[in-house]
């Protein structure tokens, strides 16, 4: 090989060389454009009420891929956007399921409450036949009432909100299962002896 030949691949080397290190020196603006992109419309979705372990991934990620592009690490930057994107897209696919999923814990939760606060009406009579437990009872009937009320507010609310309307489900089950115990504990108490008048 000559000298000129050496020279030729050399500059050759060189400018491909710093044509790959050009190209690789331009912040990814298109992928991270797509990457935001993509958390928000999973966010829009819902992905953060109804797939919140993926979405904090997405958001981490885009966090991550954020951080690259102002320390100028361009490579590890598009690396980081496209893993957003794909993370984001992971989360929208999930949030049917989740929602499926949801909807059925939401119908079972919702007949226990039902089934609870039908117990919970059985039981009032019963506080009727016992005298010293009027103040009892009607403590349990306004209970009854009132989540009647709440129940129907929830039921309305499942439709369009149906994260929160389980939450608010679930509360409502702990307080009516803490009533019922109650309830039956004082019900099945001995009755009290009587006064003694002096």
């Amino acid at each position: 090989m000559n000298r000129r030949s050496l020279y030729v691949v050399f500059a050759a080397v060189i400018m491909l060389s710093f044509a790959l290190f050009a190209g690789c020196s331009k912040p990814p603006t298109e992928e991270m454009t797509k990457a935001d992109k993509a958390v928000e419309d999973a966010r829009q979705k819902e992905a953060p009420a109804y797939v919140p372990d993926l979405f904090a991934k997405a958001e981490d990620s885009l966090k991550k891929a954020k951080d690259y592009v102002a320390a100028k690490k361009y490579k590890e930057a598009k690396q980081a956007a496209i893993e957003t994107q794909t993370l984001a897209q992971q989360a929208v696919a999930g949030i049917e399921e989740a929602k499926t999923k949801m909807k059925a814990e939401a119908d079972q939760t919702l007949q226990d409450v039902q089934k609870g606060i039908d117990d919970l009406k059985a039981m009032v009579p019963q506080f009727a036949k016992k005298k010293t437990l009027a103040a009892a009872r009607d403590e349990l009937q306004g209970a009854v009432t009132k989540w009647e009320g709440d129940l129907t507010s929830i039921k309305e609310k499942l439709e369009a909100k149906t994260k929160e309307a389980i939450d608010d489900l679930k509360a409502m089950k702990e307080q009516i299962d803490k009533k019922k115990e109650e309830a039956t504990g004082l019900l099945s108490a001995p009755p009290a002896p009587p006064a003694k008048n002096k």
